[in-house]
């Protein structure tokens, strides 16, 4: 019986290894199969976008609309509120400017 269930555990393993190396080959045949499609996601995707010129404007732009949303809802206070809508505007703006190129 000792010798039966040797046998045995050597039968599984072989079949194990075997399965494991079928599956590492059937896995880097579709890795290989697969880089074309990749190569042109990623030309697709990553491509350099916007650029810290065009980010800058676009930035000023959409900082500047925001602000004068926040000016007419501030209502009476925004001669008193000067101060920290310049403070703002410079944070914000700085803010949108290298996320914009960061991201696009």
């Amino acid at each position: 019986m000792a010798g039966d269930t040797g046998s045995k555990d050597e039968k599984e393993a072989r079949t194990l290894a075997i399965a494991l190396i079928v599956l590492v080959v059937m896995l880097i045949i579709g890795i290989l199969l697969a880089l074309p499609m990749l190569a042109d996601f990623s030309q697709t995707y990553f491509a350099p976008g916007v650029g810290l010129k065009d980010s800058a404007i676009m930035a000023f732009i959409s900082t500047i609309l925001v602000l004068i949303v926040f000016a007419i809802s501030a209502g009476d206070g925004l001669i008193g509120e000067l101060q920290f809508m310049l403070v703002g505007f410079f944070a914000f703006f700085v803010v949108l400017w290298l996320l914009i190129a960061w991201v696009f």
